[in-house]
């Protein structure tokens, strides 16, 4: 019986161990992500490597520490860290032009392990799964834009996301590829 308890102990302390192993990687891999930055004439926004971060956490950790990886990057930013684009932190900067996309960060990771935690899937429907959280993380974006701007729909769409639109199709087919080749064993890990 004790070897049981201890056996039960022993795995849910790897789990807790794996859970934060795996936030930690993807809120340090975010920040690394936002120092590769491309600055974008005609809009406040660069192209980052960001995106293809957030969608892999939500589908590696699954929903929950996706959700919370990228949750813990904003508040190592907030309190003052330096790990926004541009080497930014502070709520300043997340109230600035990037805010909204910060904020999609979470919505993109959660909704995108909510997808992939039902079953196995094949790169197709990775590939959407990706797809589909870049898009609320760009609804985000632009609400924001349009809000802290005071610009139209249009005009947002033509500052906030035409320009990154062939990037993000890149990254979406890359994260894809990647993590077809990791899901089942990040599965078994994180599930």
């Amino acid at each position: 019986m004790n070897s049981v308890m201890a056996l039960r102990a022993s795995t849910i302390n790897n789990k807790t161990l794996d859970a934060a192993i795996g936030v930690t990687f993807f809120i340090i891999a975010t920040a690394l992500g936002a120092y590769i930055r491309i600055p974008v004439p005609g809009t406040p926004v660069p192209i980052t490597l960001q995106t293809f971060f957030v969608v892999l956490s939500g589908a590696v950790l699954g929903s929950r520490l996706g959700l919370f990886s990228q949750a813990g990057y904003i508040f190592l930013g907030a309190i003052g860290l330096p790990v926004f684009q541009g080497y930014g932190f502070g709520v300043a900067h997340i109230l600035g032009p990037t805010g909204g996309y910060m904020i999609g960060f979470m919505a993109a990771s959660f909704l995108t392990g909510r997808i992939l935690e039902k079953e196995s899937h094949n790169l197709f429907k990775i590939a959407a799964s990706f797809a589909i959280g870049n898009v609320v993380l760009y609804a985000l974006g632009i609400l924001w834009l349009m809000l802290i701007y005071r610009i139209s729909f249009v005009n947002a769409i033509l500052i906030g996301v035409l320009p990154f639109f062939t990037v993000e199709l890149a990254k979406i087919f890359l994260a894809a590829i990647v993590y077809s080749k990791i899901s089942h064993r990040s599965k078994a890990i994180f599930s």
